[in-house]
């Protein structure tokens, strides 16, 4: 996604609210219940790496998929920088690609919310299928229509901090049921 280009830089810093340590038990508890302790696992909609870093530190061995090659190259610089081997590829999530099955796919922090078209969902559906191992397991979230329709459409956010601020316009359409926001940043 072009949008996330000049917002990689900055999405840590903004996304600190976001309890990754809290995800990654909630995810390798999940992924337990359903006898993944181990392996290969996908995280489709990666970012910065920082879920996937985790989850490898748990003892899987992680693949990371974005389409943004900016917040992958975050992502490898804390790879780098940690020692991990984790193995990051630049792909979009509705066309990826992977040489064999995995354990389990996951994507968290509303990725799947970036496919507002259904044959798009459907498609990366039907990937998720062909790319995991029997009995393997997908685990995702998604913001919900009243998440957009009732507490953050056609409403402004704003935070002022001491080193960066931002003022966030969602704006929510009725009939396709899609919001879109215009993210202003000042640091």
């Amino acid at each position: 996604m072009s949008a996330y280009e000049s917002f990689a830089r900055v999405y840590d810093m903004f996304m600190d609210n976001i309890p990754y340590k809290e995800w990654c038990n909630y995810l390798t508890g999940l992924l337990k219940e359903y006898e993944v302790d181990d392996g290969l696992v996908l995280e489709l909609g990666c970012g910065t790496g920082n879920a996937t870093r985790l989850l490898s530190d748990a003892g899987y061995d992680m693949i990371g998929v974005d389409n943004a090659p900016d917040m992958l190259e975050i992502a490898l610089e804390k790879k780098e920088e940690e020692g991990q081997d984790i193995l990051y590829l630049c792909q979009d999530m509705r066309e990826f690609e992977l040489y064999g099955t995995v354990r389990a796919i996951v994507s968290i922090c509303d990725s799947m919310n970036y496919l507002t078209d259904y044959e798009d969902l459907v498609q990366t559906l039907k990937l998720v299928n062909n790319y995991l191992d029997p009995q393997g397991v997908f685990i995702f979230d998604m913001n919900t229509v009243h998440k957009y329709r009732d507490l953050i459409g056609d409403r402004t956010i704003a935070e002022a901090r001491a080193e960066c601020s931002f003022i966030w316009d969602n704006d929510y359409d009725p009939e396709t049921k899609i919001n879109e926001y215009d993210l202003t940043l000042f640091i």
